[in-house]
């Protein structure tokens, strides 16, 4: 069976909508790249749905990238051993060829619209577009001061944290595992493992046991893991391992996860709002590795971020009930028999690329 894994090339932060879109493929070594462009509701998803399943039927690996708007909902379907991929190139991930034809192409939906019946609801698009956009603005504010709040907490943490115990077991670790070498220059895939939505947090550790039976969780309550992962997968790349890294939704200059598929090995991250909920191979216990004396302070932090994040969610729920509305306006005046007919000839064009 073909390996399925699934990952988020954006996410919602304390800094607005963070996006990985731009390395969901490496143009360089991409031989077809569909960019779709078309507004809400024109079946994008359906479009993309098309193509995976018919892809997972071929037998071929295939990675699924999920909406942070709405999780349900696909962003980007990425086939690895074919060097193809599909992905919605519209706001807030705008995505241009770079290549046009020779490697990256649009696939224009918006052809499938009735031009005329959707002009004639542009007042009550207009006045749904704005209410979901005003709920990613109440969304992000919150957001925006939980990340304060978090950041403090992680500062009073760092000031106690007991940072040479933690280089001693990261450095037991990578004489251990990543003694080896693979004879080759690693390559960096930047992914998110999950986002906060309007479900609250959700996370594809499934796709972490899919590649990685062995696990080394960093139980990590004040983000203090950001260093010891780094190292780990500066350790990998000089060695020459491809990795799969994850960054955080808040920052994505800092890692949370580094998973090793070639070696069947991954590094998570695991707190409160991201639980791992696996047993796992080993558990480095970042949090006793901090002054309890500060404990109870960061706590009752703790306890004030996870009410704002949850006011955030609250306001994502709002936006999902403005865009679902809004997509129930365009769908009527959409031509789904063409989406699947356009999906159906796509997809045979990536089977022909099968061999």
């Amino acid at each position: 069976m073909a390996q399925i894994t699934h990952f988020f090339a954006g996410a919602n932060s304390g800094n607005g909508f963070q996006n990985l879109f731009s390395e969901m493929v490496d143009l360089e070594d991409t031989y077809d790249f569909m960019i779709l462009k078309g507004g809400p509701g024109v079946g994008k998803n359906t479009f993309m749905r098309e193509i995976g399943k018919t892809m997972e039927r071929a037998g071929t690996p295939v990675e699924y990238l999920w909406c942070s708007g709405d999780p349900d909902s696909l962003d980007g379907v990425v086939m690895p051993e074919i060097r193809c991929a599909v992905a919605d190139g519209t706001s807030p991930h705008v995505l241009e060829p770079k290549y046009p034809a020779a490697v990256d192409r649009y696939v224009d939906l918006g052809r499938f619209y009735d031009l005329a019946a959707a002009k004639a609801s542009a007042g009550e698009v207009k006045a749904r577009t704005h209410q979901y956009q005003s709920a990613y603005v109440r969304a992000y504010r919150c957001l925006r001061a939980a990340r304060q709040l978090e950041l403090e907490t992680a500062e009073a943490a760092q000031r106690s944290f007991e940072a040479q115990r933690a280089e001693r077991r990261v450095s037991g670790v990578i004489r251990r595992e990543l003694r080896k070498s693979a004879g080759k220059p690693g390559r960096t895939c930047r992914r998110f493992l999950g986002s906060i939505t309007h479900k609250g947090y959700i996370w594809r550790f499934d796709s972490v046991e899919t590649m990685c039976p062995r696990v080394y969780e960093f139980a990590d309550r004040w983000g203090l893991a950001g260093q010891s992962l780094e190292r780990l997968h500066q350790a990998a790349q000089d060695k020459g391992w491809d990795t799969i890294v994850c960054v955080s939704p808040e920052d994505p200059a800092r890692i949370e996860h580094v998973l090793i598929p070639e070696l069947g090995l991954a590094f998570v991250t695991s707190r409160p709002d991201m639980d791992y909920g696996q047993k796992p191979y080993r558990r480095i216990r970042l949090d006793a590795m901090v002054d309890p004396a500060n404990r109870a302070r960061m706590r009752f932090q703790g306890r004030m971020t996870g009410l704002l994040r949850q006011e955030a969610v609250e306001a994502l729920r709002d936006a999902k009930t403005a865009h679902d509305a809004l997509e129930a306006i365009y769908n009527p005046y959409v031509d789904f028999d063409g989406v699947r007919a356009q999906a159906a000839l796509e997809a045979g064009r990536l089977l022909s690329y099968l061999g």
